[in-house]
């Protein structure tokens, strides 16, 4: 990163003997100001266009002690340039203008003001030895009663342990539930959306919000003291806690926390403030083992394929036959996912009878196809370097790492030490049952997808239930996923890829669907899920059914197999978070498009002006005329075009309840 500084004013604007700090910061379009107030206490409000927003209380607890005697302050002006691998913008720009609040305890506090949001975090530059941070500090008090959108924990007994998978509930903050909610979350504060996130999230916990009146109060999960292990999987959890929420030693930078300011809804998946505010690269030299791409996945489809003249499951024919189904596809991987070796004895290292692991790692080898291992984080944590040494040596691509399901500081420390070790031994890395990426995707490129995301395993056991709509008892599914997915991209999309894991072929519609898990069913239409391809950013992707499945639905099997990845820029090309969303996503000179939509049907404009001028063959899948009825039907048109047309240059799409469309568009 290359890093170019217009102005550096190191002034004490206050001297030592002064109490009080009056001071301001603007973003470099002079939009964005942030009003910091400096005495017994720090306190800031965020502006934007003239419009209070929010104002903030940041505090960091350290030794006990808080951060008073702020007594001087530091401005600069920076701009910077990302090269961005695998990420929704190949490279970019941005610039920012920053105030360092000094103090004289040696706790800083940082800020920075882009055109896209503010962001804070504390610096220390005095600290000697061990310490530990009793807490922190971080209530959020915006102007009015908005209406938040929070993704509650789905442990209400022990709310800080869960694996990050819930729906949105949209209310306003004085209506909000007693309970933590994890980040990403946005608050509609009616001239502009806020979106509260942290980023650089290593060796801390990470952030949890709670209403209250007009605020949102932050809380971490305190350090752990003692554990115990859930037998199946041996999963390691937390029995008994600390009195702070981190230690260390030595000075530090702590993780960033940012409010991204949006007007638009479409602004909102662009954003990429949680990207660029994290560490960099700690991978040097060569990156080209870094491979992104689709994966034949085992676990969503329960092994289920059929007609082939042996008993599916995980042994060996089972695993050649998915080798060989992604062969043909020129997909680049297999998961093993849970059962290749045994979940209650821990030992990841020893692989059942039933497979000859270096054999599969053959033959795939032959077919250009990778093969990833799914494994539980404290397992592989306990036994990483034999792990790393043993797997790599074999072939082995990378791990699938599941069911952290925690928060706290030891947490962190795992997820980046795996993330270091693997990344030594050439091992991609796939992170499920955990929090968002918060920034490690950049530092780690070889963390290449994330969950923290309410996917697709969710409908094998979403129940159907009696609800109240419009004053009347319906039976619907409990879980609206369609809801669900045009909103999770404008949230949560701002932290970086999700593993949704994307692909059934057994759709349904909102009266049609059942939970049934060994055959699972999706929520909407067919061109519903061919179009998760190209809305998320999900450069390690899942084709979730099997390989029977597909190979009964040649047309959109191919479909799927010829997108990319990863992407040379994205763009929203229109969308309203909670109703629906159209994205263009370029890679080289081709376009690739779709759009979803809630269970609300609708037309939309789609318009070619974003387009280069060009000749294109466009390959496009939209919702069949009786897809409201019948999920699976859908439509492909065929047409090359040359751009500029002499006529109009957009097309109206239908989509369906639950619906969508997907095109791919190869400039010739």
């Amino acid at each position: 990163m290359k890093r170019t500084f217009l102005l550096l004013s190191l002034t004490a604007c206050i001297s030592a003997t002064q109490a009080q700090i009056n001071t301001s910061l603007t973003s470099p379009n002079g939009k964005v100001k942030i009003e910091v107030n400096a005495d017994k206490e720090l306190t800031f409000k965020v502006i934007d266009s003239g419009v209070s927003l929010l104002t903030g209380t940041p505090d960091l607890l350290l030794n006990g002690k808080k951060a008073s005697q702020y007594n001087g302050t530091a401005t600069q002006s920076i701009k910077e340039h990302f090269n961005a691998p695998n990420y929704k913008l190949t490279s970019f720009d941005d610039a920012y203008n920053q105030l360092i609040v000094k103090n004289k305890n040696g706790v800083n506090v940082e800020f920075r003001a882009y055109n896209s949001g503010v962001a804070y975090r504390f610096v220390t530059t005095s600290a000697k030895g061990e310490w530990t941070v009793k807490d922190e500090v971080a209530t959020f008090t915006f102007a009015d009663d908005f209406t938040a959108y929070l993704p509650y924990s789905t442990n209400e007994k022990n709310p800080k342990a869960m694996a990050f998978q819930a729906t949105y509930d949209a209310a306003p903050l004085s209506k909000s539930k007693n309970l933590d909610a994890f980040l990403p979350a946005t608050i509609d504060c009616k001239t502009a959306k806020v979106t509260l996130l942290e980023t650089d999230v290593e060796a801390y916990p990470g952030m949890f919000v709670k209403g209250n009146g007009t605020s949102l109060k932050a809380s971490f999960a305190p350090y752990p003291k003692t554990f115990d292990y859930y037998p199946w999987r041996v999963q390691k959890y937390v029995t008994g806690t600390e009195d702070f929420i981190a230690q260390g030693k030595g000075n530090r930078t702590f993780p960033w926390r940012i409010l991204a300011i949006t007007h638009d809804d479409t602004e909102m998946p662009t954003n990429t403030l949680a990207y660029q505010l994290a560490s960099p690269s700690r991978i040097k030299g060569d990156t080209s083992w870094i491979r992104p791409g689709k994966v034949a996945w085992d676990w969503w489809n329960d092994w289920g394929i059929s007609g082939v003249g042996f008993e599916a499951g995980i042994n060996q024919q089972t695993y050649r036959h998915y080798i060989d189904f992604a062969a043909q596809h020129g997909l680049e991987y297999i998961i093993l996912d849970e059962g290749w070796y045994t979940p209650k004895s821990g030992d990841m290292l020893t692989v059942i009878p039933d497979l000859n692991l270096p054999e599969l790692v053959r033959y795939g080898k032959q077919k250009n196809v990778g093969i990833i291992l799914w494994t539980v984080f404290n397992v592989l944590d306990k036994q990483l370097d034999e792990a790393c040494e043993k797997y790599s040596a074999m072939g082995i691509k990378g791990f699938k790492v599941d069911f952290l399901d925690r928060y706290d500081q030891e947490a962190t420390q795992m997820i980046y030490r795996i993330a270091e070790r693997c990344a030594q031994s050439h091992l991609v890395l796939d992170y499920h049952g955990i929090f968002a990426p918060q920034g490690i995707t950049r530092t780690y490129p070889n963390v290449i997808n994330f969950e923290a995301v309410f996917g697709m395993e969710e409908v094998k056991w979403t129940e159907r239930a009696k609800m109240q709509r419009d004053g009347r008892t319906v039976d619907e599914p409990s879980k609206d996923m369609p809801l669900y997915d045009v909103t999770f991209p404008f949230i949560r999309g701002m932290a970086g890829p999700v593993d949704f894991t994307p692909g059934g072929m057994r759709n349904a519609s909102k009266a049609d669907f059942q939970p049934i898990y060994n055959n699972p069913m999706t929520m909407g239409t067919r061109c519903h899920q061919l179009a998760h391809y190209i809305v998320h950013e999900s450069p390690l992707t899942m084709l979730a059914d099997n390989p029977t499945a597909y190979d009964r639905e040649p047309e959109c099997t191919a479909f799927i197999a010829s997108l990319p990845t990863v992407y040379d820029e994205m763009r929203v090309l229109s969308g309203k978070m909670g109703e629906y969303i159209i994205v263009a996503r370029r890679q080289g000179n081709d376009w690739y498009v779709a759009g979803e939509t809630n269970w609300q049907s609708r037309d939309v404009q789609v318009s070619a002006s974003f387009l280069p001028a060009g000749t294109y063959e466009m390959t496009a899948f939209i919702d069949g005329m009786n897809a409201d009825k019948t999920a699976t039907d859908y439509e492909v048109w065929q047409q090359t075009f040359t751009l500029p047309y002499t006529v109009s240059e957009s097309v109206t799409v239908h989509m369906a309840s639950g619906g969508g469309f997907a095109a791919k568009l190869i400039q010739k």
